[in-house]
């Protein structure tokens, strides 16, 4: 066996372990519930409303910024949409019986984790525009990231490539927009 399918194994093997632990905590009905209620706000309503606060903070001149956030976050969500199109690796609980689903799934496959990729890049843009925000940005985002596993619907790769993708999506946009937003004003 190469290297290579050693360490390929090693990481499914740990993939698999990280996910029954972190489902098995879905066996409690009011931790479920929890995790529950955070992925559903992790759709979109805590960053919507989120962004608003950050808007009538920092003002209308910060307009540029907000697009580009929201581009950011469309480039994203393009890109999982993709990558799922061509990784098509299924969810832990079509694939593994004792995996309990605790919430149903918008798409059909797992990787990456386009909640954990959102989280990221949002908490990322707006924590940077208003640092004070990352202390309940923060800890929401990892929250997120946590219940797509205990919720059994990603392997903690799907999260960390998800996690990966929406820093370096968030960086883009911070490093674009002010760069972009002065060309525009000249």
């Amino acid at each position: 066996m190469t290297k290579f399918k050693i360490a390929q194994k090693t990481i499914l093997e740990w993939d698999l372990r990280g996910c029954l632990y972190l489902n098995h905590l879905s066996h409690q009905p009011n931790i479920a519930q929890f995790f529950k209620v955070i992925s559903r706000l992790g759709d979109w309503s805590f960053w919507v409303i989120s962004l608003g606060i950050v808007w009538l903070i920092k003002g209308w001149g910060f307009s540029i910024q907000m697009l580009y956030l929201v581009a950011a976050s469309s480039m994203g969500t393009l890109l999982y949409k993709l990558l799922k199109r061509h990784t098509v690796r299924p969810r832990p609980y079509q694939v593994h019986q004792v995996i309990r689903l605790g919430e149903r799934p918008l798409d059909h496959f797992s990787f990456p984790s386009g909640h954990t990729l959102h989280a990221v890049l949002m908490t990322t843009v707006l924590g940077s525009l208003v640092p004070p925000l990352l202390f309940i940005l923060l800890p929401f985002t990892v929250l997120v990231a946590l219940s797509r596993m205990v919720l059994g619907l990603h392997y903690p790769t799907d999260v960390l490539v998800g996690a990966a993708l929406g820093a370096i999506l968030g960086g883009s946009a911070l490093w674009l927009a002010p760069v972009f937003s002065i060309h525009l004003w000249v």
